[in-house]
């Protein structure tokens, strides 16, 4: 269970979220059935529910980091807190005009250089051109991209688009709600530190951030609370350590 702090106002307030949604019964594996399955009669649903009455806050200045297993409704929920859907039931407080969702290569076009997605991306976030022509030299430094601006962002490896990605949520010194989607997973060693460090500066300028990961190092890395989503549903939400034990235990059990 979570404690409640008294006298706070939560930045992310998820009330009693269910996500549901409908799929056909019968998968088509070809267009033809596709176009067949449109137009039967009595075609066939079925509610497949992401999320069933999930609950928590998130405070002014905490590092949450939420965990789970694929498919245990992580994305659903990230998408439920930026307003990209609406619940099925239940409801989320946040003000989603402070909000910066990091998810890799989010709002890139492989077509287009690394120099463009710059601008595209940071248009994308809300950055005035004249911003990004300031800060786009620190940018490329952060991201360790010097000599590749120019290549197309398809010629990328993922842990490329990862650090262009990362280096541009963060460049404004302090958002005041940063959503991190499996983002410090991907990279080596030392960008993975240096992402740490960054996400550290913006906690002691007063950032919430909010951290999604499968990965318990992670969490325990960076949060100051874990909040772990199993197949839909909220497990626990509390201490870092204590959580991510509980879900370790949980996956050896089921390797088991």
């Amino acid at each position: 269970m979570e404690m409640q702090r008294t006298n706070e106002h939560a930045e992310i307030a998820v009330r009693h979220v269910t996500m549901q949604f409908r799929r056909a019964h019968e998968e088509s594996s070809s267009l033809k059935e596709l176009f067949i399955n449109a137009f039967r009669k009595g075609q066939k649903y079925e509610t497949f529910t992401a999320l069933d009455d999930v609950s928590f806050t998130v405070f002014k200045g905490e590092v949450a980091g939420i965990i789970g297993t694929n498919g245990s409704g992580k994305s659903t929920i990230l998408k439920i807190i930026a307003g990209v859907l609406v619940p099925t039931k239940g409801k989320v407080e946040a003000d989603q005009d402070k909000i910066q969702l990091l998810t890799l290569g989010t709002g890139f076009d492989p077509e287009l250089t690394g120099r463009e997605n710059v601008y595209l991306n940071g248009a994308m976030i809300g950055y005035s051109k004249k911003y990004l022509d300031e800060t786009y030299e620190e940018i490329v430094r952060f991201a360790e991209l010097e000599g590749f601006m120019d290549e197309k962002v398809r010629n990328y490896s993922s842990g490329m688009v990862s650090r262009l990605g990362f280096a541009i949520a963060t460049a404004q010194d302090t958002p005041e709600i940063l959503i991190l989607d499996e983002v410090l997973s991907v990279g080596d060693l030392f960008f993975r530190k240096k992402s740490e460090a960054r996400i550290q500066e913006m906690i002691h300028g007063g950032s919430t951030v909010l951290i999604v990961s499968h990965s318990p190092s992670v969490i325990r890395s960076n949060c100051t609370k874990a909040i772990w989503i199993e197949k839909g549903k909220l497990e626990a939400v509390g201490d870092p350590q204590e959580v991510c034990d509980r879900y370790e235990k949980m996956q050896k059990g089921g390797a088991g």
